[in-house]
């Protein structure tokens, strides 16, 4: 099996990681739900985004019946679905957003919309269009047959999940399966801004790394420069979502420019 370690060269998120690192600092990876508010928008955040620090971008794809999102991404989701979108477009989006920055673009996905285009196709597409890869919240290595299959035909990363709950024999298996990096979810529930960050996070990072991983990610709940201070003190990389969608919901695009600077002063290292 491929693991996270013997791909460096060909990983763009691991590229995006290591040249962080490289940097002396973590990655910042910002989240924003495709279509929210509209196709446009959401490219132009994205292209916001890079511009303003962020490392890597992952794009959601709006779902009807999500497991883990807290209410604003749910809110921003549902908008996006009664305006229209269809999962095709989530292709437009990474492609506009590729075409016009170097950040790794990723697509963060239930696996339901992925069966129902054909794992093949929507690798192929998502590969055309200058995608570095999956984040998969509710697909378990076991269970992955033919993604493992797919993103070794397309060269694609997958990221697979890890939480305070996992087993040493599943953080292992997860760990060996992912390829880019591993997203470690530091609280058990769902997503939202809150005002501290589980300190479970930091233990679920550590596992990972005992389990092999060269660079873990920690997300949800992250929302301020000081969130991301603390979690880039451990974790290669930060991830904010709810923060990011409640911005270009309040402020559109240029909100999003904001508060992705002011997040990214998090990584200063002369900061304290």
């Amino acid at each position: 099996m491929t693991g996270v370690q013997d791909i460096t060269s060909t990983s763009k998120s691991a590229a995006a990681i290591d040249k962080a690192r490289a940097e002396g600092r973590a990655a910042l990876i910002g989240y924003l739900p495709a279509g929210f508010p509209s196709v446009e928008d959401t490219i132009a955040a994205g292209i916001a985004l890079a511009e303003n620090g962020a490392d890597l971008i992952e794009i959601g794809i709006p779902y009807s019946d999500p497991v883990m999102d807290g209410q604003v991404i749910q809110a921003a989701t549902t908008e996006a679905l009664a305006k229209g979108f269809s999962v095709r477009q989530v292709f437009d989006v990474v492609a506009g957003i590729t075409s016009k920055t170097d950040a790794a673009v990723l697509v963060m996905t239930y696996w339901n919309p992925v069966i129902r285009m054909g794992v093949d196709e929507f690798s192929r597409r998502l590969s055309e269009a200058g995608g570095a890869g999956l984040i998969t919240p509710d697909l378990i290595p076991d269970e992955a047959a033919d993604w493992m299959e797919a993103s070794d035909k397309y060269g694609l990363d997958r990221v697979f999940l890890v939480a305070p709950s996992s087993s040493p024999e599943r953080m292992r298996r997860t760990v060996d399966a992912s390829r880019g990096f591993v997203y470690a979810v530091s609280i058990m529930g769902v997503t939202g801004a809150r005002s501290s960050v589980s300190s479970a996070a930091k233990d679920v990072v550590a596992a990972a790394k005992v389990a092999g991983a060269e660079r873990v990610c920690v997300g949800l709940g992250v929302s301020t420069a000081s969130h991301v201070r603390e979690i880039a003190e451990y974790a290669d990389g930060v991830i904010v979502g709810t923060a990011l969608v409640a911005a270009i919901r309040d402020g559109g695009v240029d909100a999003v420019a904001a508060l992705t600077k002011d997040l990214r002063t998090g990584l200063n290292k002369e900061v304290a």
